[in-house]
């Protein structure tokens, strides 16, 4: 059975104006809603949470409830479009360890971010057998916005990167992080910073829409909205039905991005030989 949660996030808390928001999140999840229907998602296990519904609450138990309820053979799809940012991860022991990758739920002003540890605590769960697709579409490092011309008919050409500034405290930790060394009884090797969810032992494939030095952009393509890797991801699997390999995949997006200038470089990250298996198996 395939099954997915789809979230998208445009308006941050307070609702309406006032928050950080973004305006091609809500396209990206309408698009890849329909696109997994494409590819053989019944529309009845497609679970879909935007703005003020995409709670920190919210997405962790619809995630877990996702995870809970697979058994082997299942093909499941996390997606998430919105803002990320980063944190500084202090230890029990108040020692600095690390910085992790987080997201930004509608609520994340007052109930906090949802951490790479967070999600690893909640993708260790999956049963074997289960494949999982976890695909998102933000940012994780870098500022600023910028404004470039796509070569678009239209009046909107102007660009919003997909990132929340850390606070104070996880910033200055992130300046020096080349000059700190991890906790003595942290379990990570010399490297301060990691990826969202641990390589090693991964049990599912990780999308993820730049490389974590870069910034996740949204603009106009075609008169809409929308975030640049899931414009061309979707339009992939779009146009193979989802019949395609992910190494192939992967490819396929990042010409896609290079060929209109986008300041990013998509990443996907799994055992190897998952790189060569079809998407969704």
């Amino acid at each position: 059975m395939k099954k997915a949660l789809i979230v998208g996030i445009n308006d941050y808390a307070p609702i309406g104006s006032g928050g950080p928001d973004l305006n091609g999140c809500i396209n990206d999840a309408r698009d890849m809603a329909n696109t997994l229907v494409i590819c053989g998602f019944n529309p009845s296990k497609i679970k879909i949470l935007t703005n003020q519904n995409a709670t920190r609450a919210n997405i962790l138990n619809y995630l877990k409830a996702l995870i809970n309820s697979s058994s082997k053979g299942d093909s499941l799809v996390f997606y998430y479009s919105g803002h990320g940012t980063r944190v500084a991860n202090i230890g029990a022991d108040l020692e600095i360890d690390g910085l992790d990758e987080a997201i930004c739920p509608h609520d994340y002003a007052t109930a906090g971010v949802i951490r790479d540890d967070d999600f690893k605590a909640v993708l260790d769960k999956l049963k074997a057998g289960v494949n999982m697709e976890v695909i998102f579409d933000c940012c994780y490092s870098g500022t600023g916005t910028r404004k470039m011309d796509l070569g678009i008919e239209s009046e909107l050409t102007f660009e919003t990167a997909r990132y929340i500034p850390p606070m104070l405290e996880d910033e200055f930790y992130m300046t020096y992080a080349s000059e700190i060394k991890a906790s003595g009884n942290s379990k990570k090797a010399n490297i301060i910073t990691k990826a969202l969810v641990p390589v090693a032992g991964l049990n599912h494939t990780l999308w993820a829409a730049c490389k974590d030095n870069q910034v996740s952009m949204e603009g106009n393509m075609s008169g809409q909205i929308r975030g640049y890797f899931t414009y061309h991801f979707c339009k992939v699997l779009r146009a193979t039905n989802g019949n395609v390999i992910r190494k192939t995949l992967d490819r396929q997006v990042a010409v896609a991005l290079a060929a209109m200038g986008a300041a990013q470089i998509n990443q996907t990250e799994s055992i190897s030989t998952e790189f060569s298996q079809k998407i969704f198996s």
